[in-house]
């Protein structure tokens, strides 16, 4: 067998087999097939697609690339969640001890941000003592004991993935369906569930910014989950302005412990109810994904998930204490409004433009290397909908900068651009648009 041959079959359209698709990744991983055979591999891919069996196969090959984490030695069902990425996603911070709370073990791995704001392991490790940096076992032994841990990758999960990542990068073979569904799916699968939900985001400040697009990697990735024996659910989430008010890390936190004390903005709060009542629903806890977010409207009237969250800090050496004094979270020496100059009403919030100007600001990386400041961010004060008056301010930026320097400076014409009023009212735009299930379906929700 030989990299050139599958290279060759795949460019003129044919089907790869299990093993050819085996012995192209270990190969790479392994430094027997070169960087520019499997940069010529992701172009033919590109190109010509995969199928739903080739697209498995690839998925399965790099989870064996490396280690994967069992989870067997935890009760019950184990549900996991992944996004696709947003502005303002705050929903793992909420979702975690609120569905641990219900009874459903959380172990989560989770990464670092590149981009408009940290990670959920930048966020969490805004709190004071925090550390993500949990073995395997550790985090377990934590599952077991508090019922959820968040904890960074290990090292040597799914190489493949990033190897091939990496190189796609620089090849121009990014934007590749089955090449983001393998990538996506591999670290789910290697991180040991037993059953997923897959927020899958679309929209101005999402990577895939039209629904079609969505559904078809929601598609695409159930099939792979289901393929390899998890139960999988994909909800695809509008992603057209920034969910919730807060945009960075440690105002991210503050917003999470809002919103488990039942204080938090209406569409984070919402969003959390629909994939936490997913995942209740998959961990055998809940009759239906409806039963499951009545639940869970329960656990936070009762301050179970905020008394959860208070110990899934302390098991990972955090100051719990933030969860009644925000004061102990880091705080920016700056905040500058963005005033708006019209009356009106808001009536579109780009939300890439918002992403841009909180990582102009310091909450996020331009380069993996970059140091993040974990007070800067955007707060919104305004959302679609809002009415707002000439002089009253639209957002307010949080940074270490000084307030008439030239990045915060650029981060409020972003910010103050991103805006857009009108003289007439609009309503709330929709936040679930579509699901996908093993029913292989994508069911579009026409009410939001």
């Amino acid at each position: 067998m030989r990299a050139y041959d599958i290279i060759l079959k795949k460019r003129n359209r044919s089907a790869l087999s299990r093993e050819e698709i085996d012995y192209l990744v270990s190969g790479y991983v392994s430094g027997a097939v070169p960087d520019y055979q499997m940069a010529a591999f992701a172009m033919a891919v590109y190109f010509q697609g995969m199928t739903r069996a080739e697209t498995l196969d690839l998925t399965l090959a790099m989870v064996a690339s490396g280690d994967t984490v069992s989870l067997a030695e935890i009760p019950g069902i184990k549900v996991d969640k992944h996004s696709t990425g947003g502005v303002g996603d705050t929903t793992t911070l909420v979702l975690a001890p609120l569905v641990a709370a219900a009874g459903a073990p959380v172990a989560k791995m989770s990464g670092r941000g590149l981009g408009h704001t940290g990670g959920t392991l930048d966020k969490l490790e805004a709190i004071p003592g925090f550390t993500a940096a949990l073995s395997a076992a550790a985090m377990i032994r934590a599952v077991r004991e508090v019922g959820v841990a968040v904890v960074g990758q290990t090292a040597n999960l799914v190489p493949a993935d990033k190897m091939l990542y990496a190189l796609r990068d620089v090849t121009a073979t990014v934007d590749s369906l089955p090449l983001i569904a393998a990538s996506i799916m591999s670290k789910k699968l290697a991180a040991g569930a037993d059953a997923l939900v897959l927020d899958v985001k679309t929209g101005d400040g999402a990577f895939l910014k039209d629904l079609e697009a969505a559904a078809a990697l929601a598609g695409a990735m159930v099939e792979i989950g289901l393929g390899a024996g998890r139960e999988t659910v994909a909800l695809i989430t509008n992603m057209d302005q920034p969910l919730g008010r807060a945009v960075g890390n440690a105002l991210e936190v503050e917003e999470a412990i809002l919103t488990l004390q039942g204080r938090g903005p209406a569409d984070l709060e919402a969003l959390c109810l629909l994939l936490g009542g997913e995942m209740l629903h998959l961990a055998g806890i809940a009759a239906s994904p409806a039963a499951g977010q009545e639940k869970l409207r329960g656990i936070i009237a009762g301050g179970e998930g905020l008394a959860k969250f208070r110990e899934l800090i302390r098991s990972q050496q955090g100051d719990a204490r933030v969860a009644e004094d925000f004061s102990l979270l880091p705080r920016a020496r700056t905040r500058v409004p963005v005033k708006s100059p019209t009356d009106g009403y808001v009536r579109r919030i780009k939300a890439e433009a918002v992403g841009r100007g909180a990582m102009l600001l310091g909450a996020g990386r331009e380069t993996k290397d970059a140091a993040i400041d974990p007070a800067a961010g955007i707060i919104l004060l305004k959302k679609i909908g809002d009415p707002v008056s000439a002089g009253e301010p639209l957002a307010e930026l949080h940074t270490g900068h000084g307030p008439l320097s030239p990045p915060v400076e650029a981060a409020r014409r972003l910010v103050l651009d991103a805006f857009e009023c009108g003289a007439e009212p609009v309503p709330q735009p929709p936040l679930l648009l579509g699901r996908v299930d093993r029913s292989g379906c994508f069911r579009r929700i026409n009410n939001g």
